[in-house]
């Protein structure tokens, strides 16, 4: 059978491929066949599109297993913050950013650290005034958990007086009876957001019921087109987006039925208290499908925000805080029910979990639903284990739970201060702090994301992370797994957490033909983020990436 695509002469490690495996044919977006060059030159043909690896390492596409493609693409056009430290500094970046972006309207820069103006110093108005007056802006923190406004931004939202809000979410209020300028949790950002040519469609807090024009509409579009092709840069095929709702999945489909998506696209829904478990047929309202390309068929929830923001639910108490705990975002009760009704109706449970109260409050809902409904394949996942007890450890296999994680989240990776997240975690919590090497060990599925735009997105960056994090003291754990597995969770499992795992995830006949080449060399990425790079990504047989073009 004559092959429309034929890589020769790739390097494939035995991790994905048989001995002796160098080159692959590829039609109708699958793997036709893999062998020797000899071998799959019997599939090239006179109209074979042919590409010579050069004895780069050819691998199956990255499966990004948490992300937020419409919030990372209206980054695209932010300012960075993620390397500024300083008053001066972020003046400078800011005066600049105002510089090329003329007029009156809100501006925003995303990945502010905690410690961006000093590691003893909250963000607040008073601060974000000494770069404008006049002009309203305002700064994402790093794990899009937090934003600061100046006051100018708070007067145009209607918040400097305060605002009431749901639980956990708050306009921070400073002693003199005004706002400080921090707002913490989903539902306080979005009233800056608002301020925004999106109007907050971009917001983790919104649930996409809202009616929007059709001009809105196309510029969205362009957005989440512009993160599908950032994803391809990145050698990305598969992204799990992780706070879907009806308005998202109508744009995701348009652009996946006119072929204007370069990476394949799950999105859950995304719900929370107030849904309750009659909540889980608004699913319904997304729509069809687009097979290959959007598939839906999960819910996502959040039980906990982050320590930074002292909104992470624990185990015990905070070690600054006396008596304090947090809450869960949805009372147990609730949120085993919602489990349950998901469970039931075959839809796999995603919960954003980052104390080590909200891992064991997901591993008991998805404990409940397992009781409810009796024993099946759910894969029901935990989004992020920050932290979590030796004992819930223990518990994640037998229940058949993935875990989903990501190497550029650990204070000290990434770029990330160590300040002021392990004082607010704790000491006692850091040995089973992001245990990626314990979740391994115990044979539990281990998908990797980065959560994009709370961190880069690049897995190779990554995965860099992840053979390079150092434990915050000694005689503490090293969570370091090998570079195979950081390979294996961003494809075989990823796709296993993605109930994909029989046609994508690795390099076989008859598999998705989403492959992905490197320039560089992989094992250097344990000493130098900077010794692989992506060269190709081919995604359902088509390029979508080429660093030459």
């Amino acid at each position: 059978m004559t092959a429309e695509l034929c890589i020769f002469n790739a390097k494939i490690r035995p991790l994905f491929a048989p001995a002796g495996t160098t080159s692959l044919a590829v039609k109708d977006g699958k793997i036709l066949a893999l062998g020797s060059a000899s071998e799959i030159r019997a599939h090239q043909g006179p109209t074979t599109q042919v590409i010579d690896a050069k004895e780069r390492e050819l691998l199956p596409g990255f499966i990004e297993s948490h992300l937020h493609l419409f919030g990372g693409g209206a980054t695209l056009s932010m300012l960075n913050l993620s390397d500024v430290f300083g008053v001066n500094a972020v003046k400078d970046a800011f005066t600049t950013f105002i510089n090329d972006n003329p007029g009156d309207g809100v501006l925003a820069g995303f990945s502010a650290n905690y410690t961006i103006f000093g590691d003893s110093i909250r963000p607040d108005r008073h601060l974000l005034d000494k770069i404008s007056t006049t002009r309203p802006l305002y700064m994402l923190a790093v794990d899009m958990h937090c934003a600061w406004a100046n006051t100018c931004a708070l007067e145009e939202a209607g918040i400097l007086e305060g605002a009431e809000l749901g639980p956990e979410s708050e306009v921070v209020m400073g002693k003199d009876g005004l706002a400080t300028g921090e707002l913490r949790e989903f539902e306080a950002i979005r009233l800056i957001q608002k301020l925004s040519k999106l109007q907050g469609r971009d917001s983790l807090d919104n649930k996409g019921l809202d009616p929007v024009s059709e001009e809105a509409r196309a510029h969205d579009r362009g957005l989440i087109q512009q993160a599908g092709d950032y994803c391809a840069q990145h050698g990305i095929t598969t992204a799990v987006n992780m706070d879907g709702n009806p308005y998202q999945a109508e744009l995701m489909r348009d652009l996946a039925r006119a072929g204007d998506m370069a990476v394949r696209v799950s999105l859950p829904l995304k719900l929370t208290e107030s849904d309750g478990p009659e909540g889980v047929d608004r699913i319904a309202l997304f729509g069809e499908e687009v097979p290959g390309w959007l598939h839906f068929g999960r819910i996502k929830l959040f039980l906990d925000g982050v320590y930074d923001t002292w909104t992470a639910f624990t185990v015990t108490d905070y070690p600054d805080r006396s008596g304090f705990r947090s809450e869960p975002l949805i009372a147990p009760d609730m949120f085993n029910a919602i489990c349950i009704a998901a469970d039931k109706r075959g839809l796999q449970v995603a919960t954003h979990a980052v104390g080590d109260g909200a891992v064991r409050a997901a591993i008991d809902g998805y404990e409940a639903a397992a009781k409810a409904n009796g024993p099946r394949d759910s894969r029901h996942r935990v989004e992020h284990i920050d932290t979590i007890t030796p004992k819930d450890l223990d518990r994640l296999k037998p229940l058949g739970i993935i875990a989903s994680m990501q190497p550029v989240h650990p204070p000290g990776s990434a770029g990330l201060p160590i300040e002021p997240t392990t004082t607010i975690m704790g000491r006692d919590r850091w040995a089973t702090a992001f245990p990626w090497g314990m979740i391994r060990d115990r044979k539990v599925p281990l998908a990797f994301g980065t959560d994009w735009p709370v961190s880069p997105l690049s897995p190779l960056y990554a995965i860099h992370c992840a053979l390079t994090r150092t434990p915050w003291d000694t005689n503490m754990p090293d969570q370091r797994i090998s570079l195979d597995d950081c390979l294996t969770a961003y494809t075989t499992t990823g796709a296993l957490a993605d109930f994909t795992e029989d046609h994508r995830g690795a390099l076989k006949e008859g598999f998705a033909a989403d492959i992905v080449l490197i320039d560089g060399d992989l094992e250097g990425l344990a000493t130098d983020a900077s010794a692989a790079s992506i060269a190709l990504t081919i995604c359902n047989g088509k390029i979508t990436y080429d660093a030459k073009r």
